[in-house]
């Protein structure tokens, strides 16, 4: 949803987030900064929502992305804006 968008910044203190997307979310935070570090807690919190495939795929997706965003930065690449919520 919208609001859910809009609260992703500050999804830890967010009451519209499910267990399975806090871990999700967790782990791209854990995954963006450097070094990585994924803690045995937090793999046990994804392998409790997720399967071991859905797991890799997640992990693939914020990698994928890290990269794009570290890219981008070094050439100032700016946001397109293509969300837009009162559109």
């Amino acid at each position: 949803s919208d609001q859910k968008i809009a609260e992703v910044a500050i999804w830890q203190d967010s009451d519209l987030f499910s267990r399975a997307e806090r871990a999700a979310l967790a782990l791209a935070e854990a995954m963006t900064v450097t070094p990585a570090d994924i803690s045995d807690d937090l793999f046990a919190e994804l392998s409790a929502h997720y399967r071991e495939e859905q797991i890799v795929e997640l992990t693939a997706t914020i990698a994928l992305e890290n990269y794009r965003a570290r890219i981008n930065r070094v050439f100032l690449i700016e946001s397109e804006s293509r969300y837009r919520p009162d559109a």
